[in-house]
């Protein structure tokens, strides 16, 4: 028996002083159910907590009233994988936030304050595989370069915010999407909606419930209609609706048209007004030597 006991002690204070070393690591009021998570959810939280781990892989910070994450906050976190900030007070991403999450996979951002997604937000976050920004009730403007660098997203769920329109490049500059969500979004179906529309038609298999699962209100009567119910040629006026520049070009090259007919008008003009009165001197001279 002695021996046993003996080899059996030195384990047992091994695994003593593992488990004193999570409970002093984790943050208060936390919970740490293993070395490489914490479980921050539902805390009351209104800053991110203090020492936090620096081999966190798993952070969970949702159901809180966290309103901003400082933009160093994952510098020091270079192992994070996984972040949830779901359901928080969250107005904005400060730039360069996300720029070194070298190794974040998921990240939840939905059910938040989020006003709009601008350019760089993700900082070229290459791992990132699952994205949510859904349920932002004042999200209405998503940057074209907005997912810029996120060559490994797969999912993007955008559904149930205030998005009117969405340029097309936000999407098609992610090559290895698999699934987009959009729907229970204000939907305009005008002439900036074509564009998204179309991309929207040749990815359907990339909608959960397909384009039947979008709506959109019509601008002539405010009405609501599946996107199901539209097709290519609902957009055909759009066709050959003159842009902004169209319309400048024209006005310039009428002020321009306008500009050399009278310069034209005038050289003429001169020129005739020239020979008519070198014909008369003419014909003065003619008159005198006859006399």
């Amino acid at each position: 028996m002695l021996p046993c006991v003996c080899w059996l002690q030195p384990l047992l204070v091994f695994l003593s002083s593992v488990w004193r070393a999570q409970g002093e690591h984790c943050p208060a009021s936390c919970l740490c159910p293993d070395a490489h998570t914490v479980d921050c959810s539902g805390r009351g939280l209104t800053r991110l907590p203090d020492e936090i781990p620096l081999d966190v892989r798993r952070l969970l910070l949702s159901d809180n009233w966290i309103p901003r994450i400082p933009s160093d906050f994952l510098v020091l976190y270079s192992d994070l994988v996984y972040l949830d900030l779901r359901n928080n007070s969250l107005s904005h991403i400060e730039p360069g936030t996300l720029s070194t999450s070298s190794r974040l996979v998921f990240l939840d951002l939905g059910s938040n304050n989020l006003t709009e997604i601008p350019s760089g937000t993700f900082g070229q976050s290459r791992s990132l595989i699952k994205l949510r920004l859904s349920n932002n009730p004042f999200l209405s403007m998503v940057n074209e370069d907005a997912f810029m660098g996120l060559t490994s997203l797969r999912e993007l769920e955008l559904e149930r915010n205030a998005l009117s329109g969405l340029q097309v490049g936000a999407l098609s500059q992610l090559p290895s999407l698999r699934v987009v969500r959009l729907e229970g979004n204000p939907w305009v179906c005008n002439c900036n909606f074509a564009n998204l529309f179309a991309w929207l038609e040749e990815n359907s298999h990339k909608l959960p419930n397909g384009v039947e699962g979008i709506q959109c209100t019509l601008p002539m009567d405010g009405r609501q209609v599946s996107l199901s119910q539209l097709s290519k040629d609902s957009f055909r006026e759009c066709q050959i609706t003159l842009t902004l520049t169209d319309l400048l070009i024209i006005i310039f090259s009428g002020i321009s048209v306008s500009v050399v007919a009278i310069m034209t008008s005038f050289f003429l003009a001169s020129i005739v007004h020239c020979f008519q009165r070198t014909s008369k001197t003419t014909k003065g001279d003619m008159e005198e030597s006859e006399e």
